[in-house]
């Protein structure tokens, strides 16, 4: 069962929000043509980055977890996760446009956007000759930039990834070496600050954040497309 420990954290996070989606009142499964329209774009662009720092070693992966099925240099189960992990925040997102149309966020949302900024940026260039957390600070920053340029209320956004967060500590915990004998995926700290959330770099919850406000985003896109 070892060799299937990856791929069961992608399914027990997708499980869930995937049985939720056939809810006849609020029913996500009609939403699945823009969501997997945004998601293919945004989890091309996430498996180029993966496969590049993976190549560099700045991350790579335990193969006794592993079903040893690769894309590229990449595990399926790798891959796998920017699918299952979108679909879970961007269905919780769906949903909060159902439960909430005011949330205790919206007045607050671009001052927490701006305050983001600031703190990426800063440790980005603070930290230039660390990759991972350069990269990934630089691009959020600049991902947050852009969206507040658009004046896109990220109220909802913030609130899905509230939601969702103890569920990614949980399963980036596993996959990190909670629970387990050795980590699934091991981190090179030279390129990142060496600050741990439990056993996950801090710099995951910025990727994780980036990852889950591109595919609400361009979830929105396609569906007003879509509209």
């Amino acid at each position: 069962m070892e060799a299937y420990t990856y791929l069961l954290v992608n399914l027990a996070c997708i499980s869930v929000p995937f049985i939720a989606s056939f809810y006849p009142k609020h029913a996500f499964y009609k939403d699945w043509k823009p969501f997997f329209k945004a998601n293919l774009f945004v989890t091309l662009i996430f498996v180029i980055w993966d496969s590049i720092f993976t190549g560099m070693g700045i991350w790579g992966f335990n193969e006794t977890y592993l079903t040893g099925i690769s894309i590229g240099n990449l595990p399926l189960e790798e891959v796998l996760f920017f699918i299952c992990i979108p679909y879970a925040c961007v269905f919780s997102y769906f949903a909060f446009l159902y439960f909430f149309k005011t949330n205790f966020l919206q007045k607050s949302q671009s001052v927490l956007t701006y305050v983001f900024i600031t703190i990426l940026l800063t440790i980005a260039i603070l930290y230039y000759s660390k990759l991972y957390t350069f990269v990934t600070f630089f691009v959020t920053s600049f991902y947050l930039m852009y969206l507040i340029y658009k004046k896109t209320d990220l109220s909802l956004h913030y609130l899905s990834y509230l939601f969702v967060l103890p569920f990614f500590i949980l399963s980036n915990g596993v996959l990190t070496g909670s629970f387990l004998v050795e980590p699934i995926v091991w981190y090179n700290d030279a390129e990142n600050l060496g600050i741990r959330l439990f056993n996950i770099p801090i710099e995951d919850s910025v990727y994780g954040l980036l990852l889950i406000f591109m595919n609400i985003e361009l979830y929105r896109y396609f569906k007003k497309q879509k509209a």
